[in-house]
């Protein structure tokens, strides 16, 4: 139930308008997003790297209505990247098609993409491509393997699979026979029984399938997951299988679980944190209240005693 009403929450054009331009609003989303600037991002990331772990960063944003604006975030990840590389950060960068014009100009948005992962490329880094709502998987998925292909991109560019997605198991052996980096996770959106599994226990099954075959895969893909459940299944395998803790990596979110983070690090394992930022932060912060309800409570508490 509290997970449709975020979800619907995050749907919401009009509720978005108001918290993204109020104060408290932005107090609220503090505990998932890193600021509202590039140095706050970088200073996020440079304090999440002294911790032993490295980073994806996220310039939040989706569904943009003009070409303007999709070419202004690509800007900005252009910047990203060269801050990345002169400040000798560990991360990399991911982004949605939406916020780069798909929903506008698919030809342009391909172009505008292309540009920003040739320039991790360049600079030895790597672009993610996040995944959004299932309208998008397979338009999403066939951007990548485009990307992919192209001459010096390989390696440099990746993928996310849902696992709550019915799809997602063909996907994974399609893009793993491609040896296309990917992050599985289990999925934030609301879609239908057709296309997804809509219990905790199945989601939790498939994830744990998609799992064994990419650390079986060869390449390097991230575990993005904070259930302890996903997280033991994943340290169990790789130890029967003999898997190198350096032949992939845990994924978490910025501002959850955080002693889980730094566990797992402590014990010797790979993590990135996928740290948001921007002014475009209400459909992110609601899509993780939908998926821990738990966390709005927190968020209250920890607002009232400023």
């Amino acid at each position: 139930m509290f997970r449709a009403f975020f979800i619907a929450l995050s749907e919401s054009r009009t509720l978005r308008a108001v918290a993204e331009k109020s104060a408290i609003g932005r107090r609220m989303s503090g505990r998932f997003v890193a600021g509202m600037t590039v140095e706050e991002a970088l200073a996020a990331t440079a304090a999440t790297n002294a911790k032993g772990m490295s980073v994806s960063i996220d310039n939040l944003g989706e569904n943009v209505t003009n070409l303007d604006e999709a070419r202004e975030s690509a800007q900005l990840y252009h910047e990203l990247i060269d801050a990345i590389i002169a400040r000798k950060l560990n991360a990399n960068v991911s982004l949605k098609l939406t916020h780069m014009g798909l929903d506008i100009d698919e030809a342009v948005s391909r172009t505008i993409v292309s540009e920003v992962v040739a320039h991790a490329a360049k600079n030895d880094n790597f672009a993610r491509i996040d995944m959004e709502g299932s309208p998008y998987t397979q338009k999403t998925l066939d951007i990548v393997r485009e990307l992919h292909a192209q001459p010096g991109h390989a390696g440099h560019v990746g993928a996310v699979i849902q696992a709550y997605l019915h799809r997602s198991e063909r996907d994974v052996r399609e893009l793993c026979a491609e040896k296309i980096r990917i992050r599985l996770c289990k999925g934030a959106y609301k879609e239908p029984a057709e296309i997804a599994f809509q219990a905790k226990e199945d989601v939790d099954a498939n994830f744990v399938t998609l799992m064994k075959i990419l650390l079986k895969s060869g390449t390097y893909h991230g575990i993005a997951t904070h259930d302890p459940k996903m997280i033991e299944a994943t340290l169990a395998f790789a130890r029967a299988e003999q898997i190198r803790n350096d032949a992939f990596e845990f994924q978490m979110l910025y501002g959850v679980r955080r002693d889980l983070q730094e566990q797992l690090v402590r014990d010797g394992w790979r993590m990135r944190v996928y740290i948001p930022f921007g002014t475009e932060w209400y459909p992110y912060l609601m899509r993780r209240l939908a998926e821990r309800p738990a966390n709005a409570i927190f968020i209250l508490k920890n607002l009232f005693r400023r």
